[in-house]
């Protein structure tokens, strides 16, 4: 909220469901959430367009995340777009949505068919779904999905944006293992922590066990190739890794020139530090050859 604030990227949505920080952020901060957003969105995009946007995108642990919205204004809307969290964000999301027409509009306008679905912990139209569910247990996952009419046969795109490195292994494992196996053409994007074993990971760690936020799943996150491992060991047929320095430095550099503007940054090596203890991962299981 406060990078968009500033002028990193336009996201008109994100006031509706987050209030603006009382105080400023650091630069390199906004700085990383602008490469995340962009690298991110970039491999979205690409899938979108190569599936001509007959496909779905199923964002785990989506939080208060506006992308729904933001592909709609570029016309670039999936068949359908689902969104999963905890049931407790769930039902603050569907009270934001409800209350505030800028958020409900676009919905309502993408739906067809009949009457839309809304309840406190769920919410179902014809092309934005969102289900109250816990990542950790991919059944019960996959039984809300489905009443929530996720078309397996349907080309699938998978979002996980810091989600996976709270599970314990196994529990990610798992997940990945179902995704993999539920969905014949699938790809899955997993931005999340790496390099955590030196000693800039180590005081990563320090600072959030202080402030009471453990990483149960920060052992995948070693390296980069424990992290593609991860993915090739579940089921996925190819899989790939880059640190958020180099996505950085892979971004349109005339758009890096403007932000960099934004802000003075001071301390050059610890945002290289930083980026290089983030990592974008992405995989593709595949019988369609896209």
């Amino acid at each position: 909220r406060f990078a968009v604030s500033v002028g990193y990227w336009k996201d008109p949505y994100i006031q509706y469901f987050v209030r603006q920080a009382k105080e400023r952020k650091a630069p390199e901060i906004n700085r990383g959430y602008y490469a995340r957003v962009h690298g991110v969105s970039y491999l979205i995009k690409a899938f979108l367009k190569r599936t001509e946007c007959n496909c779905q995108i199923v964002n785990l642990g989506a939080g208060m995340d506006t992308l729904f919205w933001r592909l709609k204004d570029e016309n670039l809307l999936p068949r359908k777009y689902f969104e999963v969290d905890f049931p407790m964000i769930v039902a603050r999301k569907i009270h934001n949505i409800k209350s505030k027409p800028p958020l409900s509009k676009p919905i309502m306008e993408s739906h067809s068919g009949d009457s839309l679905l809304i309840d406190s912990h769920s919410l179902d139209s014809s092309r934005y779904s969102i289900v109250g569910a816990d990542l950790r247990f991919s059944s019960d996952l996959e039984e809300k999905l489905k009443k929530h009419n996720l078309d397996v046969h349907l080309p699938t795109l998978l979002v996980a944006e810091c989600v996976l490195v709270y599970m314990t292994p196994q529990q990610s494992a798992n997940l990945l293992k179902w995704a993999a196996s539920t969905f014949p053409v699938a790809m899955v994007i997993n931005y999340e922590q790496v390099n955590m074993t030196d000693r800039f990971g180590q005081i990563m760690i320090e600072n959030l066990q202080r402030r009471q936020c453990n990483l149960a799943g920060v052992e995948v996150c070693r390296s980069l190739d424990s992290q593609r491992e991860r993915l090739l060991l579940n089921g996925w047929e190819t899989a790939r890794a880059i640190d958020m320095m180099k996505v950085y430095s892979f971004l349109p550099q005339a758009d890096v020139k403007r932000i960099e503007a934004l802000e003075f940054l001071d301390e050059k090596e610890l945002f290289e530090q930083l980026m290089q203890h983030y990592c974008i991962c992405w995989a593709s299981k595949d019988s369609s050859n896209l």
